[in-house]
């Protein structure tokens, strides 16, 4: 069964930095484009960023380009989305996933709270 686990999410001020972690297991991803999304409450889910297979090519949301980082350790399974200057417009539920999207294989996401 394939699993995607995020964690890393906390509270944070207005101008900090967390390190989300996306753990796969079940299959291997190497050769997926995989991709953050996060959900705010009221808000539709929207995309954050995404990373190649090789990790070679990333792309980004603009209200987000500058600030996070998006890499991958395929060794590992793992996708990672560092995240500086955060604002209060960043809280969210983060999610990952293949991209485009995989319905079955959301999770339960990390929740990131920006205080201002």
């Amino acid at each position: 069964q394939v699993r995607l686990v995020e964690s890393g999410g906390g509270l944070v001020q207005a101008g900090g930095s967390l390190r989300l972690s996306c753990a796969a297991s079940g299959r291997t991803f190497s050769s997926y484009y995989m991709g953050w999304f996060r959900q705010a409450p009221g808000k539709e889910r929207e995309f954050v960023a995404a990373i190649s297979g090789t990790g070679g090519h990333t792309t980004y949301a603009d209200s987000v380009k500058g600030r996070f980082t998006i890499s991958r350790d395929n060794a590992k399974n793992t996708v990672y989305l560092e995240m500086n200057s955060l604002k209060p417009e960043d809280t969210a539920v983060y999610y990952c996933n293949t991209r485009p999207v995989t319905r079955d294989y959301w999770g339960q996401g990390t929740q990131v709270t920006v205080s201002s």
